[in-house]
């Protein structure tokens, strides 16, 4: 008997739900105990409950790299309480870092998209066979990185996004991967710089799945959300609008749907009065979120953002002509960013500000499986940091740039230690 227990927290509940969907994909499966306990407390007294029942338990974690030291101090005080259980973790950090986050104590860890992965673990747990050679996963030997070979990528379509059998829901996740390898993120580097788009009937599928369970709001998660239905850096309106249409329908008749917001955002590039008409025409949200990043167009081109400063500008008029509130992103300290450049992201931000624009700020984190990886963590100067709490006063703007200056001095720190 196995059971599967998930540390189902922010942000690695967005991968786990994923799988929770993979497990609900395989009938001979249905009938495993799948647990998500939200807190350290909760989770030991899952797994002792389980482990009391006779259960093999397998636990999983997923996470980001700010959030690799949190997940790593849990797993150590469940070992304290806990009977001896199959510890994984998975996610973006544990992919480009197997070597430290196996060393946090993690007995396998899942390189790339889990899917299938997790499905062959758990079959070969409940068969009782050797769970060391499972595809997809690494593990420590002698104190070295073993990786074993990784499955083929999946087709989005042959997996639930989420798992309504076990009143498991979440956002739909519309696109994988992105062409655009932005040097400062860890998307294109996780799951390739290639598009991979779930189709519209399989959206309006599990949309009339939503809507049936008795839940108003379908959302999304995509790197760029305009770009659905294109394998380059074209617009297709025409899928787009068709995917729209289609979901506002399954959701009828006072469902809700949200495109171009969080968890997804917008490329500038792609606002133009068409896409904001499409946008305000089906969806129900009142604001989209655009990715900006820099008010400079060198430290842009070096980040291969692939558009200028003048697009943002634009983007941010269009938006607010369509009456859609812009939320736009930057990122302070990037690398290779002078005095002058922060100068000129901040005067952005406040004529942005000015024409109706809400700014979402971060501090730049030199990302583990990114071209910056090597980079300094974000230092920010007293009077730009002024200026952002002038900014955020006045409620136009918001973000966790503060808390993100210590996370990426502590990713650097972990880094420059290794």
């Amino acid at each position: 008997m196995v059971s599967l227990v998930f540390s189902y927290r922010f942000p690695g509940k967005y991968a786990l739900t994923a799988l929770a969907g993979a497990v609900e994909a395989h009938p001979e499966f249905a009938s495993v105990p799948l647990l998500l306990p939200r807190n350290t407390t909760e989770l030991i007294e899952t797994i002792r409950s389980e482990q009391a029942r006779g259960a093999k338990v397998i636990v999983a974690w997923s996470f980001y790299s700010p959030s690799f030291p949190e997940c790593a101090n849990e797993l150590r005080q469940v070992r304290e309480a806990c009977a001896p259980f199959l510890a994984i973790a998975g996610g973006v950090h544990a992919t480009a870092e197997p070597l430290e986050s196996l060393r946090g104590g993690f007995d396998l860890i899942c390189i790339g998209e889990g899917e299938r992965p997790f499905i062959e673990l758990v079959r070969r747990v409940r068969d009782e066979q050797d769970v060391n050679g499972t595809p997809g996963f690494a593990r420590l030997v002698d104190g070295a990185v073993v990786r074993n070979p990784r499955p083929e990528r999946i087709d989005l379509n042959d997996f639930p996004p989420f798992a309504p059998s076990r009143e498991i829901f979440g956002s739909v996740e519309l696109t994988r991967g992105c062409i655009y390898a932005c040097r400062f993120c860890q998307t294109p580097f996780f799951s390739k710089a290639t598009f991979r788009h779930r189709s519209v009937e399989n959206v309006v599928q599990w949309a009339r799945v939503l809507r049936e369970s008795g839940r108003r709001d379908l959302r999304f998660i995509s790197p760029t959300a305009l770009s659905y239905g294109s394998n380059d850096e074209s617009v297709n309106l025409a899928a787009v609008e068709e995917l729209l249409a289609r979901s506002k329908e399954a959701m009828a008749p006072d469902g809700r749907v949200f495109f171009g917001t969080f968890p997804s955002e917008v490329r500038p590039e792609h606002v133009t009065p068409e896409s904001m008409a499409l946008i305000k025409r089906y969806a129900f949200n009142d604001s989209i979120i655009i990715g900006g990043q820099s008010g400079s167009d060198r430290v842009l081109a070096m980040s291969k953002r692939g558009h200028d400063v003048g697009a943002i500008v634009r983007a941010v008029e269009i938006a607010v002509a369509a009456r859609l509130r812009p939320d736009v992103d930057f990122i302070l300290g990037l690398p290779g960013e002078g005095a002058d450049e922060v100068r000129a992201t901040v005067t952005l931000m406040e004529q942005l500000a000015d024409r109706g624009a809400r700014v979402h700020s971060h501090s730049f984190m030199p990302l583990p499986g990114t071209p910056f990886r090597d980079a300094p963590p974000a230092t920010i100067d007293l009077e730009t940091q002024a200026a952002l709490d002038r900014l955020a006063s006045k409620q136009r703007l918001y973000g966790h740039w503060k808390a993100q200056l210590e996370m990426a001095a502590d990713i650097a720190r972990r880094r420059d230690s290794a």
